[in-house]
Parts: structure tokens; sequence; C-alpha cells
């Protein structure tokens, strides 16, 4: 099973940008999707942006499209969300999420969908 690690939170004013990344213990094509959730304080878990790399698949969630974009290094095991124009709403702690099913492909900002979960990363957005 692979291990995922999450780095790269932390405290932004709002309009400010950071990147998060996720080191996977094994190649990110062991898997069939990998992505990004998010959690804040009180509120279900929600997908921000994942990935079906095997088709080029990839889904963003509403309140973030447009401005965060999710890569991967594949060399170096690493997923990456890039995330730009930060708002205080996108306080959260961020989760980096792999499953090893094809099924993950039809739901892919399902937090449901995906069996393997990094420990998180708190990013804090400020006015």
């Amino acid at each position: 099973q692979v291990h995922l690690a999450e780095s790269g939170g932390g405290s932004v004013q709002a309009g400010g940008s950071l990147r998060l990344s996720c080191v996977a213990s094994t190649s990110l094509y062991n898997t069939a999707c990998v992505g990004w959730f998010r959690q804040a304080p009180g509120k279900e878990r929600e997908g921000v942006a994942s990935v079906f790399h095997r088709a080029g698949y990839t889904f963003y969630g509403d309140s973030v499209k447009g401005r965060f974009t999710i890569s991967q290094d594949n060399s170096e095991n690493t997923l990456y969300l890039q995330m730009n124009g930060l708002k205080l709403e996108d306080t959260a702690i961020y989760y980096c999420a792999a499953s090893g099913s094809l099924s993950c492909r039809h739901t892919m900002g399902a937090a449901t969908s995906y069996d393997t979960w990094g420990q998180g990363t708190q990013v804090t957005v400020s006015s």
C-alpha cells in the first residue's frame, strides 16, 4: 500500500499563494486516482482536485476552479497543488489521497473513492 506525506501548508494572507506537496512511497502510476481533499472545522471532507492519470482525467471542485492547479512529478513520486488567489474560506486541513481502484474515475471528487490518506497539512488564510 502506498504511503503519502504532505507538506507545504502554512499561514498566508488572502490573495496569496501556497504550493502543497505530497510525496508517495511508490510511483504515482501504481495508483488509479490521486488527489487533494480538504476539511474545515465542522464541515465534511471536500474534494479539491484529483487526477485519474491513466486517462488524463482531472477533477476540480467548483470553489477552486481557476485558482488551484494539480500537477505531478513522476520522477520524484510527488503530487503538487498550486493554490493561487487564496480566500478565507480556503482555510482547512489539506489531505493527499490515493485510490487503487479504477472505479475512482467515476467519482473523483468523493472521499469515499479513496483508500489511502496522508496525515494532512494545515492551510490558514487570514485577512
